[in-house]
């Protein structure tokens, strides 16, 4: 472990000084903002257009690439969280698994870089998105369950997945532009086509 990591993990770790309202904004953004940015994606894909359930679809699939990857790196790097090792205050319940990397924070920015590049999201949405993400960040130091690096390699697996799959559906458009582009210029050349 490096030794800036661990300075940023006891620098960011609340313990007993740590007031009490400092630890409770910590719990909820680590276990009730999921739960509610869920449900403003929820609402989105309910009451949106097309455009914007497209979207709230390419934010999951983001989501899940994340989750995918963090799955695969925590099999590989079977790294402890602080608790494991004696580190800092742990503030909530966790079962002691890896925590290399962060499956919030890989969440929360595959969510967050996947609004920003989309089209049909509003720009307070996408804000909130990075704000809600940078919350949940936060959090998982300061309630100890994660060290500084296990958070920003999650960050990094977010932003991947949400690069990926952006670029998978902007080719998949495209395809399906060029397909339609293509039958629709055959038609035309082939003006008997038309009337069959």
């Amino acid at each position: 472990m490096l030794p800036l990591d661990l300075a940023l993990f006891h620098a960011l770790n609340a313990d007993a000084a740590t007031a009490p309202a400092v630890v409770t904004a910590a719990r909820w953004a680590s276990e009730q903002l999921p739960i509610a940015m869920g449900g403003v994606l929820a609402g989105g894909f309910v009451v949106g257009g097309p455009a914007q359930r497209r979207a709230v679809g390419t934010a999951l699939a983001a989501v899940l690439l994340a989750w995918i990857g963090v799955q695969l790196l925590r099999y590989a790097v079977p790294a402890p969280r602080p608790a494991q090792l004696g580190l800092g205050v742990q503030w909530i319940e966790h079962a002691a698994r890896a925590g290399f990397p962060s499956m919030h924070a890989a969440g929360a920015w595959a969510l967050a870089a996947s609004l920003q590049q989309a089209c049909a999201v509003p720009r307070t949405l996408a804000l909130a998105g990075w704000a809600a993400a940078l919350a949940m960040a936060w959090s998982r130091i300061c309630l100890g369950v994660h060290f500084p690096s296990d958070v920003l390699a999650g960050m990094l697996i977010g932003t991947l997945s949400a690069w990926a799959v952006h670029a998978l559906a902007l080719q998949s458009r495209r395809l399906s532009w060029q397909r339609r582009f293509s039958a629709y210029w055959s038609r035309q050349a082939r003006p008997w086509a038309r009337h069959r």
